[in-house]
């Protein structure tokens, strides 16, 4: 969020938490009393009576981060409970009167699915014209189960029905989820990450549960003891979810920061920055970012470049249209490439792609299953050989690898690897040719005591491509 604050207005922007006072439909006995189970009290704010004035607030919480940022723009956050919920005349006098404040350049509104009438969403399509507005829904979770055993108080159709609205209304959404809810698995939790993914949401706000004293969860988490997430469980379940989340979806927060003096579990949770240092460092062990896992070709290549030095010799058996070719060139640049494919127009878009910066290559007009004939010389030298398995992109589809060239060509690419060598197959199955030759490769390797092999994959759909690497038995 900083990175794209910063990138959006040219300096650093920090938001002004506001508080109006507002209850929630699942406080004041709407839909229901106490709020989710979760929440402190069912809400400080909505027993406030006594509000200090909107001015007074943001002037307070302004001059305190001031302290930390000398030179910044605000965003005006009105965070608790749900903001869009009571009487719309004063809603609409709190947020006209923010943006007359110096420097404001855009509202953030926390509230819930089922809290915007059709009258505040006209309100908020007119706000959206004249300021940076992001509204924040919280969900929490897509599953039902849990959503009702935590008292949510709304489903998951509200959600969606209220999120489309706020979309074709053109208005940016920030969604809030938790993770470790009682008797979630993490399969759940990035179902719930994958499912936002595919709305295209804006940003979201990733919390880890944690136990308040004076809560119902803590009532229930002394009675059935269920299972809190220990630090190390969180950290790779949040590395999962962002290696599944669009990179263009902004990273609002990625843990929480309870008052201590409240806090039952986890403690963990009281060192927040060290959480987000080693969820950057785990993200740095996996060699992954935020999106990897939404395209197989990232898996591929993070197998291919592993351990490939610069002055390694490499094959592209299937060089295609060419941009696998020009990826290992761009890491062997003192090494050399041998490509192979049995359609002319593959080979000579690779050479023009590659002859405009290498000159390291030889591309061969010839199948793969001829490479270690022509190759014969370099036994026990290659580092790396890859293998895209289908036809060409935007060719002639009934011009497809087979079975039995493609495991003639395993076979002989084995004895052309040196000791650190190995093979990157990606497989699509997606068409009759495409999932017999998968079939029978897997027989093939695991029929093949010398060899070992892994398989990659990035969804359960059984006909989107995956990956595997295969390396020599030691």
């Amino acid at each position: 969020m900083d990175y794209y604050y910063k990138n959006r207005y040219g300096c650093k922007v920090f938001k002004v938490t506001l508080d109006l006072g507002l209850s929630c439909p699942n406080i004041d006995g709407t839909k229901g009393y106490g709020g989710c189970i979760y929440c402190k009290g069912g809400s400080k704010s909505a027993l406030n009576k006594e509000l200090k004035p909107l001015k007074e607030q943001f002037d307070e919480v302004k001059d305190i981060l001031h302290k930390k940022w000398k030179n910044a723009k605000y965003i005006a956050y009105f965070q608790n409970n749900s903001n869009t919920y009571g009487e719309l005349n004063y809603i609409k006098k709190s947020f006209e009167e923010v943006l007359t404040y110096n420097n404001v350049v855009g509202i953030n509104i926390a509230t819930r699915a089922d809290c915007i009438s059709d009258e505040c969403l006209l309100y908020l399509e007119d706000l959206n014209k004249r300021t940076d507005l992001v509204i924040e829904l919280g969900l929490q979770t897509i599953h039902e189960k849990t959503s009702t055993l935590i008292n949510r108080g709304h489903t998951l159709k509200e959600f969606e029905e209220a999120y489309k609205k706020l979309k074709k209304a053109k208005i940016k959404v920030v969604v809030h989820i938790i993770n470790g809810l009682p008797y979630e698995t993490k399969e759940m939790m990035i179902e719930t990450v994958k499912y936002l993914n595919s709305l295209k949401i804006d940003g979201i706000k990733i919390h880890m549960l944690h136990i308040l004293k004076d809560t119902a969860l803590e009532k229930m988490y002394k009675k059935e003891n269920f299972h809190v997430l220990t630090r190390e469980e969180y950290i790779d379940i949040v590395c999962d979810q962002l290696e599944n989340l669009n990179e263009n979806i902004v990273i609002n927060r990625i843990t929480g920061d309870p008052i201590k003096a409240d806090l039952i579990e986890p403690h963990w949770l009281e060192k927040k920055f060290t959480i987000l240092n080693d969820i950057d460092k785990e993200l740095k062990r996996r060699n992954t970012y935020q999106g990897f896992n939404l395209s197989i070709l990232n898996r591929a290549r993070l197998l291919m470049e592993t351990n490939l030095k610069n002055n390694d010799l490499v094959i592209d058996a299937t060089v295609g249209n060419g941009k696998d070719s020009m990826f290992l060139l761009s890491i062997v640049r003192d090494g050399y490439l041998f490509g192979f494919d049995i359609q002319k127009d593959a080979i000579n878009s690779t050479d023009r792609l590659l002859k405009e910066n290498y000159r390291n290559y030889t591309l061969f007009n010839t199948g793969h299953e001829n490479m270690y004939n022509t190759l014969k010389d370099y036994k026990n030298k290659i580092s790396l050989i890859i293998f895209n398995l289908g036809y060409l992109p935007k060719g002639d589809k009934d011009i497809t690898t087979k079975s039995d060239t493609t495991i003639k060509a395993i076979k002989d690419s084995i004895k052309l690897l040196n000791k650190k060598g190995h093979i990157v197959i990606t497989i699509y199955p997606g068409h009759d040719e495409g999932l017999k030759e998968s079939t029978k490769i897997k027989e093939f390797l695991n029929n093949s005591s010398n060899l070992a092999y892994k398989e990659y994959h990035n969804t359960d759909n059984p006909t989107a491509p995956y990956v595997i690497n295969i390396k020599k038995n030691k």
